[in-house]
């Protein structure tokens, strides 16, 4: 069995972390598997959506510390290999951001230090009740400050200092409050919801999404004028598309559109 599984169905892409025995922790191989899985989907204009989830106990319990320790075993005390890791990690989950396709993280169990930066740099994300988030690598005297980047982008300052200075815990319920999943579901509802979300972005004109993706980034790193400025660029831009013109058609005649997408 792969590490990291893809299965594609009706323009949805689901990768799923399989090793279970490690809680789907972010080792070497996990992160070479999803920088892999990253690079192919970039060039697949076929997926429109793609879901992230994890098979056993839990999501992600962030990276593998039994690997990060054999690290150490270098002449330098392991830093080559640290700067290494975090450099190889930090593309993951920027390279999640810059896929023209939404991304939705399906969680469940734990998304822990690492994971739980997973979840948030994922754009959406469905949640099983009862589902723990923390960024919890103080408790073994580590600050979890690349996670903290994903985090503190997600939900409010003050809420993200406390988790990264406490190691404490949040449910589902608390993570949909703060803004680090869109939603709460029951277990045995987890997959069906993610599906009927990623099914309903996969409905929608994927040229459309894609350059709202890429707008969405790219404004919140602006000023206010500067972010209109280049909004106005861009929805004059997807006004030009072929579709676009026969979305706009369909919606005056009152059909469905044409798409050729």
């Amino acid at each position: 069995m792969a590490i990291l599984e893809r299965c594609d169905t009706g323009g949805i892409a689901r990768l799923t972390m399989n090793t279970p025995e490690k809680l789907n922790a972010l080792s070497d191989e996990m992160l070479a598997a999803l920088q892999e899985q990253i690079d192919a989907l970039r060039e697949d204009s076929s997926i429109k959506v793609v879901i992230l989830s994890g098979t056993g106990k839990g999501f992600c319990a962030g990276h593998d510390i039994k690997q990060m320790t054999a690290g150490r075993a270098g002449e330098d005390g392991g830093k080559a290999y640290f700067q290494d890791l975090f450099a190889r990690c930090t593309r993951v989950m920027t390279g999640l951001q810059s896929l023209p396709q939404p991304v939705i993280a399906q969680v469940h169990g734990i998304a822990t230090a690492a994971g739980c930066q997973l979840v948030a740099s994922c754009d959406l994300a469905v949640a099983a009740e009862g589902t723990r988030f923390g960024v919890n690598g103080v408790n073994i005297g580590l600050f979890c400050s690349t996670p903290m980047v994903a985090l503190s982008r997600n939900i409010p300052r003050k809420q993200a200092f406390e988790l990264l200075t406490t190691g404490e815990f949040i449910d589902a319920a608390r993570a949909v409050e703060l803004g680090l999943a869109n939603r709460a579901v029951p277990l045995d509802q987890l997959e069906s919801e993610t599906a009927k979300l990623a099914e309903t972005i996969a409905a929608k004109l994927g040229a459309a999404v894609k350059i709202g993706k890429q707008a969405f980034y790219e404004q919140l790193q602006m000023p206010l004028d500067q972010a209109y400025a280049y909004t106005s660029g861009v929805i004059v831009e997807n006004l030009m598309y072929r579709d676009t013109i026969e979305g706009m058609a369909a919606f005056i005649e009152k059909r469905a559109p044409d798409w050729q997408e």
